[in-house]
């Protein structure tokens, strides 16, 4: 399954962000997206996702195929660790046993299984969310600059899960200001900003 997308204008609130944005991801393979801070890359992400329509243009395969990870990581506060990883693999029909100890082995959580998601740091809290990712049987990641909050050692652990679900044949779209040592193809989404294309055309 590959992503494709066909003249794509994304934008906010009615307003054009992006424009003319067609390229191919193949299966095994990572896209970067980079870009100064608000240029569009979170925009592009929601909008390939399927959590906001797009202006005009085409985006396949449809959002079922896709997991989006953003700043928010999505856990219940009123949950334990374990709690939340066995209800995002149960929502996902892959049960609570192998998937969830896998998990939370990738990013080193067992220590921190019977506490309350509303009590991890910032960084722990970000690594659960990271580690829901492979309870989803999704095999398209929309990462919305994923390592925020993570330090060297977990920034590696995330590096070494994304390989690993590139190797089995999955699609990884990642918008990050640092280098993960994945090898793929980069989009600079800047020359797609719908004011510098408007100004080109001038």
């Amino acid at each position: 399954m590959s992503v494709s997308v066909r003249d794509l204008v994304v934008g906010r609130g009615g307003v054009p962000v992006l424009a003319g944005l067609s390229f191919d991801v193949a299966p095994g393979h990572a896209l970067i997206l980079r870009g100064p801070n608000g240029a569009g890359k979170t925009t592009l992400l929601r909008t390939l996702a399927g959590l906001q329509p797009p202006m005009s243009g085409t985006v396949t395969p449809n959002p079922e195929s896709i997991a989006y990870g953003a700043h928010r990581d999505g856990m219940k506060g009123q949950l334990t660790v374990e709690e939340n990883l066995q209800f995002w693999a149960g929502l996902h029909g892959l049960g609570r046993g192998d998937a969830v100890s896998r998990a939370m082995d990738v990013f080193d959580l067992g220590r921190l299984a019977d506490r309350l998601a509303q009590h991890l740091s910032a960084g722990q809290g970000r690594r659960l969310g990271l580690a829901r990712l492979m309870l989803t049987g999704r095999p398209i990641w929309c990462l919305d600059e994923p390592t925020v909050s993570l330090d060297a050692e977990n920034t590696g652990r995330f590096a070494g899960m994304v390989r690993d679900h590139l190797e089995t044949g999955g699609i990884a779209i990642i918008a990050t200001h640092i280098d993960l040592g994945l090898s793929g193809d980069v989009l600079d989404v800047t020359p797609h900003r719908a004011r510098a294309r408007e100004l080109m055309a001038l």
